[in-house]
């Protein structure tokens, strides 16, 4: 069985067992968290939802916070001395999916 699930703005497949890397998300490592925006559910049954599936759920173990690679993002505007460097890391948590309730 799997899911599509909707969380930071993305949507994931997800299925059960599996570890997955999502954007930050405010929870303990270690707890439960349970995220409601299912999309849709594929396996055996099959139900598409407009745009959620009403009672479908996704639990999900918090399995450890961490920052991505260093982006550097580098402006420069031709002729006009002028130049800008900013550099970007990215807060990720790793999710483990536990079960999914249609």
């Amino acid at each position: 069985m799997y899911a599509i699930i909707e969380t930071g703005g993305k949507q994931l497949c997800v299925s059960e067992g599996k570890t997955f890397r999502v954007d930050r998300l405010a929870a303990d490592t270690g707890s439960e968290i349970s995220i409601d925006k299912v999309l849709m559910i594929g396996g055996s049954s099959f139900s598409v939802g407009a745009p959620y599936v009403s009672g479908a759920k996704v639990t999900a173990e918090v399995v450890d916070h961490f920052r991505g690679e260093k982006i550097i993002v580098f402006k420069k505007r031709r002729r006009k001395d002028s130049r800008r460097k900013q550099g970007h890391r990215q807060d990720y948590t790793t999710i483990r999916v536990k079960s999914i309730v249609a």
